[in-house]
């Protein structure tokens, strides 16, 4: 099977909450250069598939990503390479906007211009997140 954004997103639409990705779904994920996103509990955006990562985001956050993953805060950043390095990567960085309760009853949406399909995490019959998928390429492979 030739796994697209749409499929995988297809596959993922009414998890109940808390989200859970098997091994094989981000094996394959993976393999077909895609990134799913979601939230977990309340201050967390987790990526899984072709980027294995996470990020805290109490009331929401802005993260950047490139195909080499989360760019770190520049706060973080210990040494001269590793500075060197975020800012290589800054000026072609893509941002994630995780959005905390949006005001409809939906604990976690993103907002992005990096092209995606959504799918829905439910929780005791309602939408808890509204999750994105989007493939790594179209981050830039000189990233």
């Amino acid at each position: 099977m030739n796994m697209t954004k749409e499929s995988l997103a297809a596959i993922l639409d009414g998890r109940e909450y808390p989200m859970r990705t098997t091994t094989q779904e981000e094996a394959d994920a993976k393999a077909a250069g895609l990134v799913v996103v979601f939230g977990a509990s309340d201050d967390l955006i987790e990526f899984r598939g072709a980027i294995f990562d996470e990020g805290g985001c109490y009331n929401g956050g802005d993260f950047q990503i490139d195909a080499k993953g989360l760019l770190p805060d520049f706060e973080d950043c210990e040494d001269e390479e590793s500075a060197a390095d975020y800012f290589a990567r800054k000026p072609k960085a893509r941002n994630i906007k995780a959005i905390w309760d949006r005001g409809d009853g939906v604990s976690w949406s993103y907002e992005t211009n990096i092209p995606h399909a959504t799918f829905r995490v439910m929780e005791d019959g309602d939408v808890y997140c509204v999750g994105i998928v989007f493939e790594i390429a179209s981050l830039g492979a000189d990233a």
